[in-house]
């Protein structure tokens, strides 16, 4: 479970942050800020570890920014979302500084706030699996989904609708099982050089997590399993 604090002087859009929070699997609201002095005791004096603080600019008499370096300082391994009607370009690039994992201008819709948690616990989920990185998942890191860039439904060319299906078809039969090219391909009966096209694929737009495992040989293996929160985008392609 993902802890996470609400740091914002509002008392209703800290309610909602936190009702927001209910609604995304895997997220826990262990908390609400209304200072940035208890949001210091939370980070720093609790014994429950923060791991995402969903951060206001506009506080009272307070700039929530101020929490920034001090984290930095503090090596603290807390990521930080900014939620404020802050969106003038000197709070935005202080924030992109501090390394921020996203910003959100208020208001905003429940979908794109479920966007920035799920999208960030992707990016943490690879960096905490992964020892060596392919492209895609560099650009996954970098500048964010690849999914978004582009018509997900529209094929690469030599990629077919049937084949996609057969495949993913099998993936969505066994969403917790981890397989490699030869595996997959073996399974549902189609070469290997066809499979890896598709795995690739898949990867590329986030249905796939890519791990890559060194045999005695040291020829990297490269292994697939199912994002979980992409399984209902699998699903459109088993149809």
């Amino acid at each position: 479970m993902i802890n996470v604090l609400v740091v914002d002087d509002d008392a209703m859009v800290a309610e909602l942050n936190r009702s927001f929070i209910g609604q995304v699997p895997g997220f826990h609201c262990v908390g609400t800020a209304s200072t940035l002095q208890q949001a210091r005791e939370f980070l720093f004096n609790s014994d429950t570890p923060i791991d995402l603080m969903l951060l206001d600019i506009y506080m009272q008499q307070e700039n929530g920014l101020d929490l920034l370096p001090e984290l930095r300082q503090a090596q603290s391994a807390v990521e930080v979302i900014i939620i404020s009607s802050a969106a003038d370009a000197e709070n935005i690039k202080t924030s992109l500084h501090y390394g921020v994992v996203d910003y959100l201008i208020k208001p905003f819709q429940f979908p794109r706030f479920e966007e920035a948690l799920t999208g960030w616990r992707q990016k943490k989920s690879l960096m905490d699996n992964q020892h060596h990185y392919q492209q895609a998942d560099l650009d996954l890191l970098l500048h964010g989904s690849p999914a978004t860039q582009h018509d997900n439904k529209r094929l690469p060319k030599g990629l077919t609708p049937q084949t996609l299906r057969t495949l993913c078809q099998w993936i969505d039969a066994h969403p917790g099982q981890e397989f490699s090219t030869d595996e997959l391909a073996a399974e549902v009966n189609i070469s290997r050089v066809s499979c890896r096209k598709y795995l690739i694929w898949l990867a590329q737009i986030n249905i796939l997590f890519t791990s890559i495992h060194y045999g005695a040989t040291g020829r990297p293996v490269y292994r697939y399993r199912l994002q979980p929160e992409y399984h209902s985008l699998l699903q459109q392609y088993c149809q």
